[in-house]
């Protein structure tokens, strides 16, 4: 199951270098991860400073 991120989300852009596959990237608001791209790594959850990032 993909990684979300929710609207705690501050768009700080810690998650996005950490993706080794590029499956997170800046929307209008806050920061998206694609879930076909995503490999479930739990990379981007473990340098979220607010917590956003989770098992969706």
């Amino acid at each position: 199951m993909a990684y979300v991120i929710d609207d705690s989300c501050v768009s700080c852009g810690a998650c996005e270098p950490q993706c080794p596959v590029e499956a997170i990237s800046a929307g209008d608001s806050q920061y998206n991860i694609d879930a076909d791209t995503c490999i479930d790594c739990g990379s981007c959850a473990g340098v979220c400073p607010t917590g956003a990032i989770s098992q969706g």
